[in-house]
């Protein structure tokens, strides 16, 4: 019996909401992705024009080491705040979110301190860049929490808007850069510009971030984040490896030039670094809700961002040469020749991270920790191998290969952790204090 004006809802009519749910939180997540990489891109490529090759190495040097960084943060701090608090109560989502931003603004502190010590005393080119971005590494970190925070909270506008204020911030900053003409001067800037995002997210969520819960944070998720942190620096470690190892072995030049290819790709390349901001939540969404679906979930995924990687590719081979020169400047002749194996490179890695989305949405640590050591190591070796046969196309071959590869032990991990998974109890709500 059904009380009069009491609303029921069918199984047809839940699933609908929750797939309308799915696209909105995605479309909101393509949204702040497109934001993100349009400033990333625009950074670049101001900065390429601006400074030149050699400049612009120096440039992309100090961007890599702030991806290892980045990595470390999102690993001890808001890789276990998207798997264990995405679609919980309000209060558990504040009370983590408190001491996951709190976490990564320790995590900035203290190795943006080691970066200024470093820098000042290896001086040179490279030394005063480093020491810039140790200073703006707690407004970066920060910054990249509050979007982890937001999608986790599935209001995904919210993280749009805090990426729209970086990007707006970096109008001027960029301008008084490109005044003073130097790398220091453009890492200041793009630095500055997110402190205001961070500053900003503060508002945003109504949360003062709590340095000192960093440590009760790392032991409650010690079994996830250690795992994770291992995991992400694998990713970004291998990438500076590859990019200290080019530098030394054909030239600090080389690797401007596969900054340069790389910027080409640069709408792909920033989804992917940013991937778990979006379909870590979702996929552990999924786990919840329709376990038996996690696997369609990340293949639908992965193979939707490989194909757009191969066409956007493909539509870069078709770029007449006066569009790229405007683009990169002198940066374009070397970069274009690189343009099919950075492209097969970002659309097999675009294949694996359906696969590593749903290892974190099972919070299979130690294969996800397997699978990503694996990818890096044969990352470094392609990339390193292939500069040392035939240079920095060399490299970029080797990469691509390597990422395939890698690509295919992801989903036969994937592959083994569902089938484990299929008679385990529904996850439970994590709470906090």
């Amino acid at each position: 019996m059904t009380i009069e004006g009491e609303k029921t809802t069918t199984p047809a009519a839940a699933s609908g909401q929750a797939r309308r749910g799915i696209v909105g939180r995605l479309s909101w997540g393509l949204a702040d992705q497109a934001a993100s990489s349009l400033s990333n891109f625009v950074v670049g490529i101001y900065v390429a024009r601006s400074l030149g090759l050699t400049a612009f190495g120096v440039f992309s040097l100090a961007w890599v080491t702030y991806g290892v960084v980045l990595s470390v943060s999102r690993g001890l701090a808001t890789d276990p705040l998207v798997v264990r608090f995405s679609g919980v109560s309000d209060a558990s989502w504040r009370g983590a979110v408190a001491r996951s931003s709190g976490t990564a603004l320790g995590v900035g502190t203290a190795i943006g301190a080691a970066c200024l010590v470093v820098g000042l005393a290896v001086g040179g080119r490279v030394g005063p860049a480093f020491a810039c971005l140790g200073v703006m590494l707690p407004g970066l970190l920060l910054q990249d929490a509050w979007r982890y925070a937001f999608f986790a909270a599935g209001t995904g506008r919210k993280a749009f808007v805090n990426d729209v204020v970086w990007g707006v911030a970096l109008v001027p900053a960029m301008v008084v850069a490109a005044h003073v003409g130097s790398v220091s001067a453009f890492v200041l800037a793009w630095g500055a510009s997110a402190a205001v995002a961070a500053v900003y997210g503060c508002f945003q969520s109504g949360i003062r971030p709590r340095p000192t819960g960093a440590r009760a944070w790392l032991r409650e998720h010690h079994d996830l984040s250690y795992r994770y942190l291992v995991e992400n620096v694998g990713v970004s470690g291998a990438s500076q490896l590859r990019a200290y190892g080019l530098g030394a072995i054909v030239g600090v030049s080389a690797v401007g030039v596969v900054r340069g290819a790389e910027l080409l790709l640069g709408p792909f390349m920033a989804v992917l670094m940013g991937l778990s901001l979006v379909t870590v939540a979702e996929a552990a969404r999924v786990l919840r809700r329709a376990p038996h679906r996690l696997g369609v979930f990340c293949l639908l995924l992965g193979g939707a961002q490989a194909v757009a990687a191969l066409l956007w590719g493909a539509a870069l081979l078709l770029m007449p040469e006066r569009l790229g020169e405007l683009v990169l400047g002198d940066v374009w002749s070397s970069a274009s020749e690189l343009i099919v194996p950075v492209t097969l490179g970002v659309a097999g890695a675009g294949l694996g991270t359906g696969a590593a989305a749903g290892l974190r949405a099972l919070a299979a640590a130690r294969r996800s920790l397997r699978s990503q050591l694996f990818a890096s190591a044969c990352y470094v070796a392609g990339g390193l191998g292939g500069a040392v046969v035939a240079g920095t196309l060399g490299s970029a071959w080797g990469v691509a290969a390597a990422t395939l590869c890698g690509s295919a032990v992801w989903w036969l991990q994937l592959r083994s952790a569902l089938r484990e998974h299929h008679h385990k109890p529904p996850i439970p709500e994590v709470r906090t204090q």
